[in-house]
């Protein structure tokens, strides 16, 4: 189980503002292997039983899955990183704007809630001058707590 407390659930704008900062340089395939270790460290640290999956271009770079982990979680990202590809945001801040509509991405999106999740863990990987070019995914602990660790990730890994 984690030992860090549930964060308290950002708002619209802090998510954009996350969105606006976490812009990478470049993205290659060393990032991708750099970036995902990082993840899994931070995981094992934690002791969160997570699975962590980074891709770009369609193409998965990295995937691992952590003790506690179950099949269940490579669901749970495939539901995600579709959230970011299609809206170019992460996840959690396109659960967010619907929820600041009064409203549910389930109930109002019009998109097949089995292929489809708003929930917290995907964030888009943004790269200077190309926009979104990828997505990294961490799923397996509440959904803020997944942001929480692929943003706290991002800060890391940022030059």
């Amino acid at each position: 189980m984690t030992t860090s407390a549930t964060p308290a659930a950002p708002t619209v704008d802090e998510l954009e503002s996350q969105e606006l900062r976490l812009v990478l340089p470049h993205f290659t395939y060393e990032d991708a292997w750099a970036l995902g270790t990082l993840l899994v460290d931070l995981a094992r640290e934690r002791r969160a039983p997570v699975a962590v999956d980074i891709t770009r271009g369609g193409q998965q770079l990295f995937h691992a899955a952590l003790p506690g982990s179950t099949p269940d979680n490579d669901a749970w990202i495939s539901r995600k990183r579709r959230v970011v590809e299609r809206y170019g945001c992460s996840s959690l801040l396109v659960g967010t704007r619907f929820r600041a509509k009064g409203t549910t991405f389930e109930e109002s999106s019009r998109l097949d809630p089995d292929a489809y999740a708003a929930h917290g863990g995907a964030f888009p990987i943004a790269v200077k001058g190309a926009g979104v070019i990828g997505t990294v995914v961490v799923s397996g602990l509440p959904q803020l707590e997944d942001h929480a660790m692929v943003v706290s990730a991002l800060e890391h890994f940022m030059p």
